[in-house]
């Protein structure tokens, strides 16, 4: 299941000092090579000038995608999940189309 990810710096970031959160970025820039090298994220682009990611990963369920965003990311406490949006490949929208949703 594909997913576009909003991802924002929270709050608790302000806490720490900038070497603080270069070091547990660095920890999320190896678990996000690591996401990609596994499959889960296809496609990971940093917003220019904001301290924002947006991500499309491809979980296996809601279950799954939950729990990485929730514990298993070396920033999980530092985010905001803003947006979680289910996709789907146009091409099979597309289908769709073509049929006009008859079947």
């Amino acid at each position: 299941m594909l997913f576009l990810l909003d991802i924002h710096l929270n709050a608790k970031a302000l806490d720490l000092t900038l070497d603080e959160l270069w070091d547990i970025w660095a920890k999320e820039v190896e678990a996000a090579a690591q996401a990609t090298e596994a499959g889960l994220v296809v496609a990971l682009y940093k917003v220019v000038g904001q301290r924002r990611v947006i991500c499309i990963a491809n979980a296996e369920s809601h279950d799954q995608l939950d729990q990485i965003l929730m514990a298993k990311l070396p920033m999980a406490h530092l985010l905001d999940i803003r947006e979680v949006a289910p996709l789907r490949l146009y091409g099979d929208f597309a289908l769709d189309v073509k049929k006009k949703f008859a079947e």
